[in-house]
């Protein structure tokens, strides 16, 4: 059965190469109405160096078993009793914590499953073609993928269960790794990592190590790759450090030219805005139409505010929530962005008061004036749309520094050129929305690229 609200915190580990880790002074963590739900061990730095020293000291997950455990830890996070919580006890303090809606982190713990389970063939399938796993042809001389080094730490965020689907891949491919959760959500990332220790990874293979920020400075010291999630601010931070992969602000779009009929695919357009909780960095930030964009703002607008306002634990919720204050501090913060910008829905505010300490965070709709209006760089964490027109002379400009865009149209001769923009990461043609993802399909470019490469081998034995 679910958590409920008066039981006793519960009592969140690290998990590092000797085992369990607990202090003495745990964080709490609260869910959204403010009430604490868990307390969270937080490793200081001097821990976090000693966890690095074990990882690169010991051997990887053997390549011959790793399908197999990989697979065993799948079923185990998905049905599994794991740190004392059932599936349902899991779902429902993951849902209470990030506001995440409870429809969306059940279906995120079945696809996050599937992900582990097909972690070790998906990174493969960014191998490049002329590279082998291991010596082969040797006299001929051939091409080895190798690791760029040992020791793997991810910065997690909390803004949804799905974001610890890519570090498995690091595991897979023969890193230790360390992860660091959010303290907002860090029941996913204690779940996954127990799960993988009970399925046969050791613990000096693989560590949880939540801690403050000046303890996570030491983790992206210390590791030899990073993966850090945040928001513009911390690309900027680690844009020069080629030993970092920043995950910033997805700000991804929807395009619709003249050839055409946006109406055909509103459900499309609807659900890349709102599915997730709006709160992925693969929702649609952006729509923009080859076109007045005033009926398809006006349409999208009547289609999102009949989405009920629900608590995240609620069977039926589809929206997310946040404490009050944080609600009120998105309107306001909204309202000043917006400005200039003609809103069909969410101009009157967007938080929806659940009296509990808590607020749903309610869909906005605006109207921009221009493809280049700087709003359209604007993403917040709940289905927050900015509609412009856009037109043949604006090109791509518009379309830049986007993860996913979904390009509703028939010219193939702009395909090639959106297919050919650096900026923009993945491409959906088609009724396939912004957040649509699988296993092996790259999310921002193959992980392995920035964890891999070409070594050349020649010689005889």
């Amino acid at each position: 059965m679910p958590t409920p609200p008066h039981a006793r915190p519960v009592q969140l580990d690290a998990l590092g190469p000797r085992g369990p880790y607990r202090t003495r002074m745990p964080s709490a963590v609260h869910d959204v109405t403010g009430a604490e739900v868990a307390r969270l061990s937080l490793v200081p730095p001097v821990y976090v160096t000693r966890a690095l020293s074990a990882l690169r000291g010991a051997e990887p997950v053997p390549r011959a078993r790793v399908d197999t455990v990989l697979e065993a830890a799948a079923e185990e996070f998905a049905s599994g009793t794991v740190g004392g919580l059932d599936v349902p006890a899991y779902e429902d303090l993951v849902s209470r914590t990030s506001g995440t809606p409870l429809p969306v982190v059940r279906a995120a713990t079945a696809g996050t499953a599937r992900f582990v389970a097909l972690a070790r063939s998906s990174a493969e399938q960014g191998r490049p073609r002329g590279t082998f796993t291991g010596l082969a042809h040797m006299d001929a001389g051939h091409a080895v993928w190798a690791r760029r080094g040992d020791v793997f730490a991810v910065n997690a965020s909390g803004n949804h269960p799905g974001v610890h689907r890519l570090w498995l891949e690091a595991l897979a491919l023969g890193y230790r790794v360390a992860v660091r959760p959010s303290r907002r959500e860090p029941f996913t990332p204690h779940r996954l990592v127990a799960a993988l220790h009970r399925a046969g990874v050791r613990q000096d293979q693989l560590v949880l190590l939540p801690t403050d920020h000046r303890a996570a400075d030491t983790l992206i010291r210390g590791a030899d790759r990073t993966v850090v999630y945040g928001g513009d601010d911390v690309v900027a931070r680690y844009a020069g450090d080629p030993r970092v992969l920043p995950q910033g602000p997805g700000r991804s779009k929807i395009l619709v030219t003249a050839d055409t009929d946006w109406r055909a695919h509103i459900d499309t357009i609807v659900a890349s805005v709102a599915d997730e909780g709006g709160t992925a960095c693969v929702n649609a930030t952006a729509v923009l139409v080859e076109d007045d964009p005033a009926p398809l703002a006006e349409a999208l607008a009547a289609r999102l505010s009949t989405l009920p306002g629900l608590p995240p634990q609620d069977e039926r919720a589809v929206l997310p929530v946040c404490g009050l204050k944080r609600a009120r501090a998105f309107d306001s913060y909204l309202r000043f962005v917006a400005a200039g910008t003609r809103p069909w829905l969410g101009g009157d505010g967007i938080v929806e008061d659940l009296g509990d300490g808590s607020a749903v965070l309610r869909p906005a709709v605006h109207q921009a004036e221009s493809a280049g209006a700087e709003q359209l760089r604007t993403e917040l964490p709940f289905p927050c749309v900015w509609v412009a027109p856009w037109n043949r002379a604006d090109g791509t400009a518009p379309l830049r520094d986007t993860l996913v865009l979904t390009a509703l149209t028939r010219d193939r001769e702009l395909l090639d050129r959106l297919l050919a923009e650096p900026t923009v990461a993945n491409v959906h043609v088609g009724d396939h929305p912004t957040h649509w993802m699988a296993p092996g399909i790259p999310h921002d470019s193959y992980l392995s690229d920035f964890l891999m490469r070409g070594k050349a081998v020649v010689g005889t034995l």
